[in-house]
């Protein structure tokens, strides 16, 4: 259902460092907000002590955000409520807010991937979980910490309404509530766009961070950013979204981000895995989820039944569920028949120097 009405009000329902930065801007808009933390403890230390010390360590959260861990006191009185949890809890946490918020009340997507056990989109299960709701998606290239500290931010914000009723959407109404000086939300009418985009790019950083760890240089780096673009392009389209929507923020933006820098959970658990760590320890170790190592499975377990070759995901799958080495790995990216670019031009040729390439490998590979 329409509803034009003014966004005053933010539930935030998710307090790790993601959300806890837009709990921040949406209050520094001038929203009343209430943040919602699984964990007890730490809503009482927020609402104590005015920052996240766990997770958003050093940010001053402002007084009008409210934190809490009890649900219905977090959409009490909401105009739009911002799901913030790991991707994997989107529909069990979803369906313990559709039972506790007011009907109608909107639903804005902030956390990106896949479901591991049905290949739905996020926007699929929030509106499986949550039905009757209008449902946005918020992507973009986004580090939480720059975000609290202000750093100048542009983000996509997606509702489906947006083709119709660009100036009274939902995109717009939350664009309009959340945009700061430092804060600049765009508006889309593709979610499906936006949502590939959020899903494949943790993949893709965790490639990055392997290929930095073996001292590979910006030709790697560029060639990896380059064609898993053209992976999330192609995905993008198979489940209805547009080609161009992935080279925009939610995109090429973020694909960039994740892939650039260390600040990325993905790209430096990509490179710890390079440096032969264990991943076992490596999750074991850390307060907040690796997104790409569930969607690297989930993504491509979505492509494969699509039809569609999405083969750096592949090679992040086969390394981080498969037990593929590394060396192995790359050896079959190197290998692959060569293709024509654009995807218009489609066809393939064999490699013609396979049998160098395992030679190759074992030269470059500390």
């Amino acid at each position: 259902m329409n509803d034009d009405r003014q966004i005053a009000r933010f539930a935030v329902i998710g307090a790790g460092a993601w959300g806890t930065a837009l709990a921040i801007t949406a209050a520094r808009a001038g929203s009343d907000v209430a943040l919602w933390a699984r964990d007890p403890d730490l809503s009482a230390a927020i609402a104590r002590d005015r920052i996240n010390a766990q997770l958003l360590a050093g940010r001053a959260i402002p007084d009008n955000v409210v934190a809490t861990s009890d649900m219905a006191e977090a959409t009490r009185g909401a105009d739009a409520i911002m799901l913030v949890v790991p991707s994997q809890a989107i529909r069990d946490i979803g369906e313990r807010v559709h039972a506790a918020a007011a009907p109608n009340i909107p639903v804005v997507l902030a956390s990106k991937g896949v479901e591991r056990d049905s290949g739905k989109l996020m926007t699929t299960v929030v509106a499986e979980a949550m039905p009757g709701r209008q449902i946005a998606v918020l992507s973009g290239p986004s580090f939480a910490a720059e975000v609290a500290d202000g750093h100048p931010t542009a983000v996509t914000i997606a509702s489906a309404d947006a083709t119709d009723n660009p100036h009274g959407s939902l995109a717009t109404r939350l664009s309009l509530a959340l945009a700061t000086p430092s804060f600049r939300p765009y508006i889309s009418d593709d979610l499906i766009g936006v949502e590939v985009g959020g899903a494949v790019k943790n993949v893709i950083a965790i490639a990055c961070g392997i290929a930095s760890s073996l001292g590979f240089g910006a030709n790697t780096w560029a060639a990896l950013i380059t064609r898993g673009l053209d992976e999330m392009k192609t995905l993008a389209q198979a489940l209805g979204g547009r080609r161009e929507t992935v080279t925009g923020l939610s995109g090429m933006g973020d694909l960039a981000l994740t892939c650039s820098s260390e600040q990325s959970r993905n790209m430096s658990f990509g490179k710890a895995l390079g440096q032969r760590q264990r991943q076992e320890d490596l999750l074991s170790n850390r307060r907040s989820v690796v997104e790409g190592v569930v969607n690297a499975v989930s993504v491509t377990d979505l492509a494969r039944r699509l039809g569609i070759e999405m083969p750096i995901c592949e090679a992040v799958r086969s390394i981080v569920a498969d037990g593929v080495e590394i060396s192995d790995a790359i050896g079959r990216l190197m290998e692959r028949p060569l293709k024509g670019e654009p995807a218009a031009l489609d066809f393939s040729i064999p490699h013609g120097n396979e049998d160098e390439v395992e030679e190759y490998v074992s030269e470059i590979m500390p």
